[in-house]
């Protein structure tokens, strides 16, 4: 897809930030317990949810017996019960910045997303303020290791695929939202796990910055990422080679 190498630059940063292990740790089973609370329970055959959650809980090397804890913890009493939410604004410069969050403290979470907000020259929109801005892309990154770049692209756009694309060792696969579901299912046909793979928000349009605001923009988008209820930020910046190199 057009425009995507310049998007997925914020996901290649945010992937070697998080090298936090624990951070990573904590979104990941935060997911499972929501996806086994509001996807139909703890059976992965009949909860796709959980399925997904767990696939990338693997993809980032999360131990087997903390994946199995995380799921009976959320499928017995007294669990952490998270509600999810998104909130939409502005950073610098105009840049669109899009917020998933679970939380467990509606109000707590609330008053830090605006503070952030606040504190790095960006202001919160009105819910759909930003409806135009990103449409839902199914997204999958796995390593090009042992991948035949031809034989790969060709086997998943016939399994429903928008665009196979090879960069720097990393393959990214990107659907229509409705094709998620089938091109799962080809990744599975293949016997191929993807290290991370979702429903994420890609931008249609892009905003060009200067280097200042591109500063501010990144310590509003590390403060996002860095607080435990946030699980994915997204943004529009028109990357240039001089910004890319700054990630």
């Amino acid at each position: 897809m057009a425009g995507h190498s310049k998007w997925k630059n914020i996901q290649h940063r945010k992937g070697a930030q998080d090298a936090k292990r624990g951070k990573i740790f904590t979104k990941l089973i935060k997911e499972i317990t929501v996806a086994v609370k509001t996807g139909g329970g703890p059976d992965i055959d009949s909860n796709p949810r959980l399925r997904l959650a767990i696939s990338n809980a693997k993809g980032a090397n999360m131990p087997k017996d903390i994946i199995e804890r995380a799921i009976k913890k959320a499928s017995g009493a007294g669990g952490e019960n998270y509600v999810e939410g998104t909130f939409e604004g502005y950073g610098p410069a105009g840049v669109a910045v899009f917020v998933e969050v679970a939380t467990d403290n509606n109000t707590r979470t609330i008053a830090n997303i605006r503070s952030y907000f606040n504190k790095y020259s960006g202001s919160l929109g009105k819910d759909g303020c930003l409806q135009f801005v990103f449409e839902r892309k199914g997204i999958f990154n796995l390593s090009s290791d042992g991948i035949d770049e031809e034989e790969f692209t060709l086997e998943l756009i016939d399994g429903g695929a928008e665009d196979v694309e090879f960069d720097n060792g990393v393959v990214t696969v990107t659907t229509q939202m409705e094709d998620f579901g089938p091109v799962q299912k080809k990744f599975a046909e293949l016997k191929i796990e993807p290290q991370e793979s979702g429903l994420q928000r890609v931008p249609v349009t892009y905003k060009e910055v200067d280097q200042k605001s591109f500063a501010t923009l990144m310590k509003l988008i590390n403060v996002l990422e860095d607080d435990d209820d946030v699980l994915n930020v997204y943004h529009n910046i028109e990357f240039s080679e001089e910004l890319a190199q700054q990630i």
